[in-house]
């Protein structure tokens, strides 16, 4: 039986690469060429649409993002043959500008169509638009021609330390542009064309592996990838001018990632599946509104909001141990379903206490409204605010709260992903009896993992009573727990990075595309087919993990093999 061939890890060891046509280099410059060219002509006749693409020799915006994938593909070119040849000696151009050029293609393609749609007829294109489009195609043409080549093992590519450095701010500083200029655009084309450059961008970067040397120059400066991280989501606000919808969405995201974080610790590192865990974000969100001044608030006593913030966080993960203690003893199926229940059961009581069918403590179906905006250390933060000329809104406010929220569930994870604890979840998660037999309390894990998960889920719902303004059974349906699950499963279980990738995506594309009103759960449930197929370990996929799959694959490949050198045997 013939050995399956395995990735070779030394370069001096790879096959030799098929060698490329001629006429691929200058091709692909050409392409170049012509994609600046055009983008600095008119694309459009009609100035009204797209954010007016009529003007020529003068770029608007969306010109200008081909442009930047035309230089992006011009440093690859550059990369395979020319001044930035050593470049290409760590990194596949050719990978790389393949995604370029689908990105380009598609891109202008989607352009066209856009404005065709939205001027009645192709003959409101403009040559610039055309030329383009030619462009896009010659480099995505000059990238199939060009030759594949072994990828070098990227922990081995040291740069100097303050070029690593520089590399992770100039990437920080790109995702807060291009997260700022996506979320500026509010009519639906300009949004779908922004979402089809940032694929393209970053399927050229993890394609080429430069994402790869910049994970592994991130673990080795770990501190300036954290410090980094949290100062481009500090300026966010500041790219806003005082937009309070973006930063509603915003503050949405970093509640919605905060309570993820949590059940990623059930999920994704205990692994047991927790259908219901809105309850615990809802149950800390009802403890901040009964104890606020709101005039509907039904307990008479109102600590500080810090006081509040443990006891909703502690209410949250008595309910994560009065629900685990008896369901925890089941597994898999009939675990799901259980904790479904419990979800359902959360939402059912507090419509029912309202005074008549129990205590009145929610009010029923009317919920608790008007509840006050929170004042720390004197400051209001209902209140706006003007910083460097810039006006900071009431959510920019409680955006910021969110986000020294969201530093400490992320501190608290990672702290537990790397203790005895931690590996203790991953051993029940892999095999419960195996971990069992070696000494392990499974079943005091699991109990630890519902409850400090619900604790972090309640610690997000305090300050998202106070941000919303208003608390109602309507808003814990099943569905958002389905969400919540379902970040965690396309950004890549037991990560970090994954999670609140997964999150942003679920919580702003469908705050953006709201034209898409009747199709958005159709095009999620694709994504997630699609993520099943072709990436099932996620977005973002932990080492652990990403090595599973790997084994699995390897394993099938070996499988098909036996199995096609038995046929050849019998057929003899």
């Amino acid at each position: 039986m013939t050995d399956i061939q395995t990735p070779v890890d030394d370069i001096s060891e790879a096959p030799p690469a098929k060698p490329g046509k001629p006429i691929a280099w200058p091709l692909g410059l050409a392409g170049v060429a012509l994609v600046i060219v055009g983008a600095f002509l008119s694309w459009s006749y009609d100035g009204q649409i797209l954010n007016d693409l009529s003007v020529n020799f003068y770029p608007n915006g969306l010109q200008n993002l081909a442009i930047i994938l035309a230089v992006l593909s011009l440093v690859l070119l550059l990369a395979e043959k020319g001044p930035l040849v050593k470049l290409g000696s760590w990194v596949d151009a050719t990978l790389g500008l393949r995604a370029l050029g689908l990105g380009l293609v598609l891109y202008m393609v989607l352009v066209l169509i856009a404005i065709s749609v939205e001027s009645d007829g192709l003959i409101n294109v403009n040559p610039g638009g055309y030329v383009t489009l030619v462009g896009a195609a010659l480099i995505a043409a000059s990238a199939w021609m060009l030759p594949l080549h072994q990828l070098r093992d990227m922990s081995e590519a040291r740069m100097p330390d303050w070029f690593e450095i520089a590399s992770i701010a100039f990437l920080m500083a790109a995702l807060l542009f291009t997260a700022a200029y996506t979320l500026a655009q509010d009519e639906a084309w300009p949004l779908i064309l922004c979402l089809v450059f940032a694929g393209a961008a970053a399927a050229a970067l993890f394609r080429s592996g430069v994402m790869s040397f910049v994970g592994h120059a991130g673990q080795r400066h770990r501190k300036v990838l954290t410090l980094a991280a949290f100062a481009a989501a500090f300026l966010f606000p500041f790219t806003q001018n005082g937009d309070d919808t973006n930063m509603s969405i915003a503050g949405a995201v970093l509640v919605f990632s905060a309570t993820a974080m949590g059940l990623n610790i059930v999920v994704g590192l205990a692994g047991l599946l927790d259908l219901g865990y809105i309850a615990f974000l809802g149950s800390g969100a009802y403890v901040a509104a009964t104890l606020s001044t709101s005039a509907f608030a039904t307990i008479g006593w109102k600590p500080p909001f810090l006081v509040v913030v443990l006891l909703g966080a502690c209410v949250a993960a008595i309910l994560g141990l009065i629900i685990g203690s008896p369901t925890l003893r089941v597994s898999g199926d009939y675990l799901a379903i259980v904790t479904l229940g419990f979800g359902e059961i959360f939402r059912f009581s507090m419509f029912n206490l309202d005074g008549n069918n129990g205590p009145n403590l929610t009010n029923g179906p009317n919920g608790i409204p008007g509840i006050p905006d929170l004042e720390l250390f004197g400051f209001n933060f209902g209140t706006d605010h003007t910083i460097a000329g810039i006006d900071l809104t009431r959510n920019s406010n409680y955006y910021f709260l969110l986000l020294v929220l969201i530093g400490g569930v992320i501190l608290a994870f990672s702290r537990l992903n790397n203790s005895r604890i931690g590996r203790g979840w991953v051993a029940i998660r892999e095999d419960e009896k195996a971990a069992e037999a070696m000494g392990v309390n499974v079943f005091g894990l699991k109990l630890l993992a519902f409850a400090i998960g619900a604790f972090l889920a309640g610690m997000a719902g305090t300050v998202k009573a106070h941000q919303d303004g208003a608390v109602s059974p309507d808003q814990y349906i099943f569905l958002e727990s389905a969400f919540l699950l379902a970040a965690i499963v396309l950004g890549g279980m037991g990560t970090i990075v994954g999670v609140l990738l997964g999150a942003t995506i679920l919580k702003v594309l469908p705050e953006k595309l709201r034209f898409f009103l009747e199709y958005r759960l159709l095009l999620f449930g694709l994504l997630l087919v699609l993520m099943m197929r072709f990436r099932p370990e996620g977005l973002v996929a932990s080492r652990r993990r990403k090595l599973e799959f790997h084994e699995e694959d390897e394993q099938l490949a070996v499988a098909v093999e036996e199995e096609r050198l038995i046929a050849a045997e019998e057929a003899k």
